[in-house]
């Protein structure tokens, strides 16, 4: 069974793969492609970003230094993803290199010495590392997605002028220990 900081980490991961996810599900293709001025990034350029730093961090976690001599992070910048299609491959190869270079890790592992740019980092500081990162990018994600649809966005979180009534329900039931992902990940808000 993996250590509480691994499963706990990969349920963070897996929570913001989803945030991303829901979003995509709310936009029309041409929302997915959408730049709000020409300096900003449009939510495709950022998951073509996000793909090009997963295949480069995950491939060979342990082994090889995490900037891949193969990667060509200028160009994760450039917006040429053609259609939903093509960023859900983007998407899910990069998430999919990740939870593979996840899943196998023991707690052992957590104190290895790993390399990005050639700079040290234990697997924990690498992996929080590359938490903080992609949480920044998906947020950067729901936020342009919030934009492009105004008022028909459908809120990911607890909506505006409900917290009372959420905190209400949830301290209405017994305390029990669950992750704070679970009902997210399941499905429910």
């Amino acid at each position: 069974m993996k250590g509480t900081y691994l499963e706990s980490i990969i349920k963070q991961f897996e929570y913001y793969k989803l945030l991303g996810e829901k979003t995509f599900a709310q936009l029309t293709g041409e929302q997915l492609m959408w730049e709000y001025t020409q300096d900003c990034n449009s939510i495709a350029t950022i998951v073509k970003h996000l793909w090009g730093n997963m295949l480069s961090r995950w491939t060979d976690f342990l082994t090889e230094d995490g900037e891949k001599t193969w990667r060509d992070r200028d160009a994760e910048f450039e917006n040429d993803i053609a259609d939903r299609q093509e960023l859900m491959d983007k998407w899910n190869e990069g998430w999919k290199c990740l939870f593979e270079a996840l899943k196998p890790l023991s707690d052992h592992d957590l104190e290895r010495e790993i390399f990005i740019r050639n700079q040290g980092h234990t697997v924990v500081e690498a992996i929080n590392r590359q938490l903080a990162h992609y949480a920044y990018h998906v947020g950067q994600i729901v936020y342009i997605g919030k934009i492009a649809k105004k008022d028909s966005w459908q809120t990911l979180s607890i909506a505006k002028g409900q917290s009372k009534q959420f905190n209400a329900q949830k301290f209405a039931e017994e305390k029990h220990r669950q992750h704070f992902t679970d009902e997210f990940l399941k499905g429910k808000e």
